[in-house]
């Protein structure tokens, strides 16, 4: 079988000497050679592990879903990403894909029936990861809204603008309406554009009804 030899290393010292490099390589080789895989080797040099935007791992994506080669094999889990979110990721793109992903340091090889068992093990780790970060974002607004802190950015139209796009509002006239009323008044957008737009009118709604709920929430709703 054709499989990728993926290595990374992240500092611009290590690019530059090559630490660890070698010995990922040597790993790698030395599984190929047990297994009679046919290596096609894949360098990001100088890479940080936050995400999976690296020139080398772009291609090994490209070559992976197009079937030209059937795996990929990392020496250490930390050179594909330290990010369990981006693991479990790529975990279910091998599996629609069809192809194999192999760890060598955790013993994970997707074509096993033991590797997918950890590797589904690892998936549902992620997802327990994922809910938890939606939980507390969660909670972390709900106590800023209590505390009557102003979610979103802060406004930047001027109150008497603001004003008027409300008054506008209320007499019923569309958001499209609305933006034509003010352009046909030479009333300035914020961001300076040549006129105003239905997005434009709503984000000024949007932000006073943030205001209001701050406001409300800092009186106790009186």
């Amino acid at each position: 079988m054709q499989v990728i030899g993926y290595l990374r290393v992240s500092t611009d010292e290590q690019a530059s000497s090559g630490l660890g490099l070698e010995a990922q390589r040597a790993r790698i080789a030395a599984e190929a050679a047990h297994k009679g895989w046919d290596v096609i080797w894949l360098v990001d040099e100088g890479y940080s592990a936050k995400s999976l935007d690296r020139p080398a791992m772009t291609e090994a994506l490209r070559l992976l879903a197009a079937r030209e080669v059937g795996a990929l094999i990392v020496a250490k889990l930390d050179r594909l990403s330290r990010s369990v979110v981006d693991f479990s990721n790529t975990l279910a793109l091998a599996k629609k894909q069809g192809w194999a992903m192999v760890l060598l340091d955790l013993g994970v090889d997707t074509s096993t029936p033991n590797g997918k068992l950890v590797a589904g093990l690892m998936a549902q780790i992620a997802e327990w990861e994922r809910d938890i970060i939606a939980q507390r974002t969660r909670e972390a607004l709900a106590a800023a809204k209590a505390r009557g802190q102003r979610l979103g950015r802060p406004r930047a139209t001027p109150d008497d603008v603001v004003d008027r796009v409300v008054d506008l509002r209320a007499t019923g006239l569309s958001l499209r309406a609305i933006a034509q009323a003010l352009t046909d008044a030479e009333i300035p957008t914020t961001r300076g554009a040549d006129g105003w737009r239905a997005s434009t009118v709503r984000r000024v709604l949007n932000s006073h009804r943030l205001d209001l709920e701050s406001v409300a929430s800092q009186t106790g709703g009186q």
